[in-house]
């Protein structure tokens, strides 16, 4: 009787210890089995007789090396000299919460052990839910959607008003309009091309029926060999200005669809840009139309906000749209006035006859011709 009397007083004094007494498990719970092991295991190693006034309960902290010990004081009978061993109880995140309670100011950091500091129970940051900024995302790109959508069915009924850089656009509806027309030459040159080609190979066909014809008919021998002789010369001439040709319609191909696509897709980002600032633009001056109190002056702010941004975009959209356009007229004018020049020397050597100016035209721009009715090299020449 008088062993438990002490060792109530001593659970009294020390209340905040009364948690390293209970075993849990990892959710919580009181761990019966666990527990009647323990008294079994703390029976077995105390000798008979010995109270609870004997032993001493220490609970350190969770850093120390020895955590939740529950150690035999010195046996006062005689008996084995074996110290009992001490059982450890580990410690589990709601032992810790109860400790919280319990007056111990701990911080909890998500790696599961517990650092005893001073200040209140800091729980680790929460993981931000992807859901929720997916969500967050698509409300921003509905609303900016709707917005711009109703910017642009204004301006097609005449009611909403648009922002125009008279300078620019006259420059890009140029650009636009010399492009289609560039795209009709470039079709043209290509049927030209493929005529040209049918043609050469016909011509070629029929230089090889009159050599034939020259070697078969000895009566018309010179006749025949004159005609062999100017059309393997003209096949010879068309194959050199299909070079020639198709050379003018690669580069003014890559000037049309790469150079000119290019600086039109800046265009059109740049429109989009001018559509999100214009529609921003309205939804700011319709709030402040608008009353003005404790509701809507936050709405005003964050609208002047977002008008800042686009206008920025604008800016810079616009400031890039006219460097490109700089420069393409610059690489244009370039890049034509050669093309321009090879396609007419090539074309009048061509029907003039002169067949050393056709040669040397090709040669002043740096073309390589493979003529597909050229001989193939022999084996000596491949050495």
């Amino acid at each position: 009787m008088i062993h438990i009397a002490q060792g109530s007083a001593m659970a009294q004094e020390s209340p905040k210890n009364s948690a390293a007494e209970i075993p849990v498990t990892s959710n919580g719970q009181l761990e019966d089995s666990h527990e009647h092991s323990f008294n079994r295991d703390l029976k077995r190693s105390l000798p008979v007789g010995l109270g609870l006034s004997e032993t001493k309960i220490t609970s350190h902290g969770f850093d120390s090396t020895k955590e939740g010990v529950v150690e035999a004081g010195p046996f006062p009978g005689k008996g084995s000299s074996a110290s009992p061993k001490p059982s450890v109880i580990s410690p589990s995140s709601a032992a810790a919460s109860r400790l919280a309670g319990q007056g111990c100011d701990l911080i909890i950091p998500t790696g599961g052990r517990a650092q005893q500091k001073s200040g209140p129970v800091v729980l680790a940051d929460e993981v931000k839910n992807p859901a929720m900024e997916k969500l967050e995302l698509v409300r921003k790109w509905s609303l900016n959607t709707y917005k711009c959508t109703r910017q642009i069915i204004s301006e097609k009924l005449g009611r909403g008003s648009r922002t125009v850089d008279l300078e620019l656009e006259a420059q890009i509806d140029i650009l636009r309009d010399n492009k289609k027309k560039y795209e009709n030459i470039l079709k043209l040159a290509q049927t030209l091309s493929t005529q040209l080609f049918q043609m050469v190979h016909t011509q070629r066909q029929l230089g090889d029926a009159f050599a034939d014809l020259s070697l078969k008919s000895l009566e018309l021998h010179e006749e025949f060999g004159y005609n062999a002789d100017t059309q393997k010369l003209l096949a010879k001439n068309g194959e050199t200005l299909l070079g020639a040709i198709n050379f003018f319609i690669a580069n003014v191909n890559t000037l049309v669809n790469k150079t000119i696509e290019d600086t039109l897709l800046t265009v059109k980002q740049y429109e989009s840009a001018r559509i999100e600032y214009d529609a921003y633009r309205t939804d700011l001056e319709e709030l402040n139309l608008g009353p003005r109190d404790a509701n809507t002056l936050p709405k005003i702010e964050q609208s002047q906000q977002l008008f800042q941004v686009h206008k920025e975009k604008y800016d810079k959209m616009r400031n890039d749209v006219s460097i490109k356009l700089k420069f393409l007229e610059e690489n244009k004018v370039k890049v034509l006035h050669n093309q321009l020049v090879l396609f007419h020397n090539a074309i009048a050597a061509y029907f003039a006859g002169n067949q050393k100016q056709l040669e040397q035209t090709l040669k002043q721009f740096h073309i390589k011709l493979k003529t597909p009715g050229a001989d193939a090299p022999s084996w000596l020449e491949e050495q």
